[in-house]
């Protein structure tokens, strides 16, 4: 919505309570993407607490505290707050399913692997699980759910493995761990970025910022995450998740030919980056 708005010749200014925009991202993709986002003119405030909102006659008065710990009052026309998701279990009638096992915090329905409830016959997917609240993930927890109760054969997911596409501009596209995370399991890991600045396809659309950071572990060579920001980068997670789920390592994705020019040869590029030897970057 700020980028939108912006180009509609609106002054924004983003308050984010958090370190750093998109938090759960990578950092160099929060990074790159609040970079980008000053440079187009829009206000970006990050650790910073809104305190109080108040809606005067023809004006809203926004109270923060800045991260040095002063206050400031900015005001607007209109206040947008998006503050996340939470499950919606209520009104659906969960109290007369004696026994079903709610969270306490959030209220989201707990399921196992199948998507099965702790009660017999009981089975959930989706936001009110509160598990990875995306569209295609309920997609993919619908197809499981629906397999394990016809009884046939089927799969788990593993929800920090599944595809997050964010639709701001540049489009940031991830799956898998982050730098930090992959270090935090103990992985010993090889990381390497390419930039769409070195991307053919990129300079005809005349979009070339950002990269694709590339993560592996590196006794194995299996990809653990990947992260990306730049055009329609949305577009080239299959392949990707794809890998991961064959067990692909970076060495088969680089020996995959990838059609010139498109935007889809910086994921080959960032493979024979890790493996130390990138085609079109010293």
């Amino acid at each position: 919505f700020a980028y939108v708005m912006h180009n509609y010749g609106t002054k924004v200014t983003m308050v984010e309570f958090m370190p750093r925009m998109l938090p759960r991202e990578d950092v160099d993709v929060s990074t790159e993407l609040e970079k980008q986002y000053k440079k187009m003119g829009v206000k970006v405030m990050t650790g910073t607490k809104v305190e109080k909102i108040e809606e005067l006659p023809d004006k809203v008065r926004v109270t923060v505290t800045t991260p040095d710990g002063k206050q400031e009052v900015l005001e607007a026309e209109e206040v947008l707050q998006s503050i996340g998701f939470r499950p919606r279990t209520k009104g659906y009638g969960l109290e007369n399913i004696k026994g079903l096992n709610v969270s306490e915090k959030g209220g989201a329905i707990e399921i196992d692997e199948r998507m099965a409830t702790n009660i017999p016959g009981v089975w959930a997917i989706g936001d009110v699980t509160g598990k990875l609240m995306l569209a295609h993930v309920a997609e993919a927890m619908a197809m499981i759910c629906c397999e394990n109760i016809a009884g046939v054969e089927t799969i788990t997911l593993d929800y920090a493995m599944l595809p997050r596409a964010t639709y701001c501009q540049p489009q940031v596209a991830s799956f898998g761990y982050t730098e930090a995370e992959a270090k935090e399991k103990g992985y010993d890991i090889t990381v390497y970025s390419f930039p769409f600045q070195a991307n053919a396809k990129a300079h005809g659309l005349g979009e070339n910022i950002g990269f694709i950071k590339l993560i592996s572990d590196k006794r194995y060579g299996e990809i653990l995450g990947a992260h990306l920001i730049g055009p329609d980068v949305t577009e080239l997670l299959p392949e990707l998740t794809l890998a991961h789920y064959a067990e692909l390592t970076a060495e088969e994705i680089g020996r995959n030919v990838h059609a010139h020019p498109t935007l889809s040869e910086v994921l080959k590029e960032a493979a024979h980056g890790i493996l130390g030897h990138s085609i079109n970057m010293a």
